[in-house]
């Protein structure tokens, strides 16, 4: 029986399948690609992570065309990869690009002994969509063995480079996610499809959510919190759930690269700081498409336009960070006079403060509150940076205003 299965996966499609990037280049260059590459040298195993339909497994083959590509989303691939694991990886002496890894962790305690036999970097290339319990699996069986990355969906720089000249709303309303601009799919459809999709498909495996209506109410409900401080009693008791069952649903929401919590900083400033995080999506596109905005035009009109421009602007420092290799290191200040930043960038000892405005037109108070945390910090806030969606950039004493395409500038 056995010999039949490895006959099969020997000639499968799904093992042999390798994309011929010399003729068919991908439409997006990924700014993770060289840190992929460069710590496929240095580690036996490479593991991306982050949301489906991110472009990890493109990636993943574009930069190492020449490893064999298996993906264990499919039933008869993982049938063969549990029944037999010693069996299935002596396919690939090699290695290969493992998409999906967290469908069988198992795995990863087969491919540790491998490794170290064969002493060989770059090895396997793991994909995963995730994010804790493959972690946690990682640290068990691959500690030391291991780097770990991870790929949101398509940064403005990388829609640029392959020619899209985007709208600050078309930025916001379509999103990052490779797939809608590859396939030229209309944004809401796409949107309630992938949604759907994590529903049915992601939702019930790592959850098991008796009322799945209420947990889409409740998913839109964030989406309406979007760029707000978390207050989980307020959201529990507008969708009927407790405050546990909050936290636990947004835990499994970041396992799953939906949604992410921006830290609070706090330091002894003499103030007393709020120290509850901020609530952000990990693709403003969808959470566009959870407020029940369908084009441009609503989105430029909506009131929650600036906590998306907001949580979009984030997101760039943030995938900036994560395609470098680094921590993201972002925070956001609050104290209990009101007094905020959306955004603390801690660059070793430095606080660099930054605002971020969603007008066209620059507006000098638009620096106070940049000017007020520079007072607090004093020489450890040497600049301030303010992005907005205007087109001028020019310097204001210590403070350097961004036009919101050059944002990742803040962290140069």
């Amino acid at each position: 029986m056995l010999a039949r299965i490895y006959s099969i996966l020997k000639t499968h499609p799904l093992t042999k399948m390798k994309l011929n990037f010399k003729n068919a280049k991908p439409m997006f260059k990924r700014e993770l690609e060289p840190e992929l590459k460069e710590l496929a040298k240095g580690y036996p195993i490479v593991t991306i992570i982050g949301p489906r339909q991110s472009g990890k497994t493109t990636l993943a083959q574009h930069a190492f065309p020449e490893k064999k590509y298996v993906n264990l989303e499919f039933p008869d691939i993982r049938a063969m990869a549990l029944q037999d694991p010693r069996g299935f990886l002596e396919q690939f002496p090699d290695g290969a690009i493992l998409d999906e890894i967290q469908r069988v962790p198992e795995l990863l305690s087969y491919i540790q002994p491998l490794v170290d036999a064969k002493e060989q970097k770059g090895m396997f290339i793991l994909t995963g969509s995730h994010q804790l319990e493959l972690q946690q699996a990682i640290s068990q069986s691959l500690a030391g063995r291991a780097a770990l990355l991870t790929l949101l969906p398509l940064t403005l720089t990388e829609l640029q480079a392959a020619g899209f000249d985007l709208s600050v709303d078309e930025w916001m309303f379509r999103g990052g996610y490779p797939r809608i601009y590859n396939d030229q799919l209309d944004p809401t459809k796409a949107y309630r499809s992938y949604f759907q999709t994590y529903v049915e498909r992601d939702l019930r495996q790592l959850i098991q959510v008796k009322d799945l209506l209420q947990f889409e109410r409740f998913v839109h409900i964030l989406a309406g919190r979007v760029g707000q401080i978390l207050n989980m009693e307020d959201i529990g008791s507008e969708v009927g759930i407790s405050s546990h069952t909050v936290k636990h649903w947004i835990s499994i929401m970041e396992a799953s690269f939906i949604v992410f919590r921006l830290p609070p900083y706090f330091e002894n400033f003499g103030k007393r700081v709020i120290k509850s995080p901020k609530l952000y999506f990990n693709d403003v596109g969808l959470a566009t498409y959870l407020l029940g905005i369908q084009n441009e035009v609503q989105l430029s009109r909506d009131p929650l336009r600036g906590n998306l421009f907001e949580n979009a602007i984030l997101l760039e420092l943030k995938k900036h960070q994560l395609n470098l290799g680094l921590d993201p290191s972002l925070f956001y200040y609050r104290d209990v006079q009101q007094n905020e930043i959306d955004l603390i960038y801690k660059k070793g000892h430095d606080l660099i403060p930054i605002e971020i405005k969603s007008s066209k037109t620059f507006h000098p108070e638009f620096t106070k509150k940049l000017q007020y945390f520079q007072s607090l910090a004093k020489e450890r806030a040497p600049v301030a940076f303010l992005i907005y969606a205007g087109d001028a950039e020019q310097r204001i004493r210590t403070t350097r205003v961004l036009n919101f395409r050059h944002a990742a500038e803040a962290l140069k």
